[in-house]
């Protein structure tokens, strides 16, 4: 098998995590979140929970992934740790709900607010060609997909922080002032739920796991860039959503989901607004090329694996995983033309947590299972670290399995399905079934 070239660094590394998390979901989901949850305290404090937690899993996957320095996220982590079956279908939860969809949801979002500024403009349309023309760029020119990543990404992260401190200074204090209940309102079901939202949000944080085996010094590299992301997007999120929330009364955010333009045109005016929409766009569309650089990696590595899906692994001179981008891409249109914008989230949220949880407790699982194995990079707080990301995702799961059924089940057919594809693929070949 030939060695993928490590050509990508820190900065690309821990920018490709920015991106990957600064898309759709903190511009869309506190909208929601007042309408469910209401209080502005319990909000804020559900971002900087999710933040804690954001961070926990990525110390966890910093092991693992220095451990295991190759592409292919979860699809590579859990067969490795656990089994080639539960790593066969993390990959396949990783093209529908990992990629596809996030991608999907982030093209949808971003031609509602390019229609902000433009209101010619076809929503649908945008999102179609954010989709084809990040999925170009990434196929034919690796070196081009990445330099274009980052100049968007530090673009549009400066960009938020000037609108933070504006919004700081012109927003009103009054509107974070809670009802009291802190407690009450934090073990509720609507709480539960409302993390995620966050979560949806925050996904993105082990984006650099996915691109390993193309990293410059991996086992130095991918565990400062999954915390170094991981904590600028964190700070970050907790200045937009203050913001959001001193903005504007809770009822005019309620259940909006276009939340950021809204809140921009109450703070600095209609022209504001339509400014905070194109810095909006930006971070979707950087969204949307994360998504396009980082999953079909994971295809790439599963083509590699089983001899049925070879196709996925191939790549032009200099170029990325064709047929697994063009794949994705694929499932990405077909989801802008079909999926409700809020299903798409709790779906999301409800299906990666529960790989993710799998994954973060893996670093026990692994320090049990392989003692000898060589750990570049060791898990701060080990074993506090990976338990307290599980339970906190056992709890979620759990309460969105008894709130929202509908999306719980469509998740769970998902599980179920990809591991119908793994006995169809099993025998071309692959990992052998000894974790």
């Amino acid at each position: 098998m030939t060695a993928l070239p490590r050509q990508l660094g820190l900065v690309t590394a821990t920018l490709v995590v920015v991106a990957s998390m600064i898309g759709v979901g903190v511009f869309t989901t506190t909208g929601f979140l007042v309408r469910d949850v209401g209080s502005p305290e319990v909000i804020l404090l559900g971002w900087a929970i999710g933040g804690v937690v954001s961070l926990a899993g990525a110390l966890c996957y910093a092991e693992l992934g220095a451990a295991y320095p190759e592409n292919g996220g979860e699809y590579l982590l859990l067969s490795r740790v656990y089994h080639p079956a539960v790593g066969f279908v993390a990959g396949w939860v990783s093209l529908v709900v990992g990629f596809s969809a996030p991608a999907a949801a982030a093209a949808l979002a971003f031609g509602k607010y390019a229609r902000t500024v433009v209101p010619s403009v076809s929503p649908i349309a945008a999102a179609v060609a954010l989709v084809l023309a990040v999925a170009l760029i990434h196929a034919f020119r690796v070196r081009l997909g990445s330099w274009a990543q980052n100049a968007v990404t530090v673009t549009q992260v400066v960009l938020i922080g000037v609108f933070v401190v504006g919004g700081v200074l012109y927003g009103d204090p009054a509107r974070l002032a809670g009802s009291g209940g802190l407690l009450q309102a934090t073990l509720s079901p609507a709480f539960a739920v409302g993390l995620i939202y966050i979560a949806f949000a925050y996904s993105g944080w082990n984006a650099a796991a996915y691109i390993a085996g193309e990293l410059e010094e991996p086992g130095r590299t991918l565990p400062h860039a999954l915390v170094l992301g991981t904590a600028i997007v964190a700070l970050l999120y907790l200045g937009l959503n203050a913001v959001f929330l001193l903005s504007a009364p809770a009822p005019v955010l309620s259940g909006v989901e276009e939340v950021g333009h809204v809140a921009a045109v109450h703070l600095f005016g209609e022209s504001a607004g339509k400014g905070l929409s194109i810095i909006i766009a930006l971070g979707l569309a950087a969204s949307a090329s994360a998504m396009v650089m980082t999953g079909p990696r994971v295809y790439e590595a599963m083509g590699r694996d089983y001899p049925l899906l070879g196709f996925l692994a191939r790549r032009p001179e200099r170029g990325g995983p064709v047929w697994s981008i063009a794949l994705q891409t694929v499932l990405a249109l077909f989801m802008v033309a079909t999926a409700s914008f809020d299903t798409l989230i709790t779906y999301i949220g409800f299906t990666l947590s529960l790989f993710a949880g799998l994954t973060a407790v893996g670093v026990v699982v692994s320090r049990w299972r392989s003692p000898d194995l060589h750990r570049p990079w060791r898990t701060w707080g080990y074993p506090v670290t990976p338990l307290l990301f599980g339970t906190v995702t056992l709890w979620v799961v759990g309460h969105v399995l008894w709130e929202r059924p509908v999306a719980a089940f469509f998740g769970l057919g998902t599980l179920a399905l990809g591991l119908g594809l793994y006995f169809l693929v099993r025998h071309s070949g692959g990992r052998t079934d000894e974790a």
